[in-house]
């Protein structure tokens, strides 16, 4: 857990997807140590180890959900729990997501399929599930309720061979951005940000970055590692930790006055 705890989060609640690792993780971790009660959603069974290890780990404050961010049921499951023993959501991160490289060509419709109903309908379900519940639960915040989706870098700039990772990421931001309107003009208290990372040492980078290496573009992921932290301009790649910061800023009420914005952290690689 981070020592950074301010407890500015007291008396809230927020919801992480893909919540058992990386980035997710992360942010879970930084919620809680904010003083939020926590659930998270993954596709372990929850009484899988890494469920149970990380719960045991967590504290009493977070409790865990099974849940495919692709599927309607499983979203009104989420629901009916979070309300069933919250009865109320300050925070929603959107953070489940897979990639997809190579080239356009033999990308095929299934794997293009697969991302979008991940990184793309997942969000827009998480969204479209919870609004009831966090327009009723914002009204009391300061700034109101707020969704946080993760996007990427890619949802800014395009790369070589990550063709349907860009389409996704960018279909997050400008979706983003879109709610984010609708909400301010209805006048209700939800604000919606994206958050874009760049290259974060993370489970889903590592074996993004396998895939090259098995495809023999490199003999070693570190290697790979090495070639992108050469390319930021800081000199490295990001903790989790750094972006759960930024997700804690978005959760909180020193964000009051900011909505439909793209909050990007990536050691200045957008910036060259």
């Amino acid at each position: 857990m981070t020592d950074l705890g301010s407890q500015r989060l007291t008396g809230r609640v927020a919801l992480v997807s893909g919540g058992l690792r990386g980035i997710g993780l992360a942010c879970v971790e930084r919620f809680l140590a904010e003083g939020a009660e926590v659930v998270l959603t993954d596709l372990t069974a929850p009484d899988g180890d890494d469920v149970v290890n990380t719960l045991g780990r967590l504290g009493q404050a977070a409790s865990y959900v099974q849940a495919n961010v692709t599927s309607e049921e499983d979203w009104q499951r989420v629901l009916d729990t979070v309300t069933q023993r919250h009865g109320k959501l300050h925070v929603l991160v959107n953070n489940a997501g897979i990639d997809l490289t190579g080239p356009v060509a033999t990308t095929s419709l299934e794997d293009w399929r697969k991302i979008m109903g991940i990184n793309v309908d997942g969000v827009f379900l998480g969204v479209r599930t919870f609004v009831p519940l966090m327009e009723r639960s914002g009204a009391d915040v300061k700034g109101g309720a707020s969704i946080i989706n993760v996007s990427s870098i890619m949802g800014l700039v395009g790369l070589s061979e990550v063709s349907g990772y860009n389409a996704s990421k960018g279909a997050v931001r400008l979706f983003t951005k879109s709610i984010a309107l609708e909400f301010a003009e209805k006048k209700m208290p939800i604000r919606a940000n994206s958050l874009h990372p760049g290259f974060v040492v993370t489970p889903l980078l590592k074996e993004g970055f396998q895939r090259w290496v098995d495809k023999g573009v490199a003999e070693k992921t570190q290697d790979l590692v090495d070639m992108m932290a050469s390319k930021t301009p800081i000199g490295r790649l990001a903790d989790p930790a750094e972006l759960a910061g930024a997700a804690f800023f978005l959760a909180s009420s020193d964000s009051s006055y900011m909505t439909g914005a793209e909050l990007v952290i990536d050691g200045g690689w957008t910036a060259q």
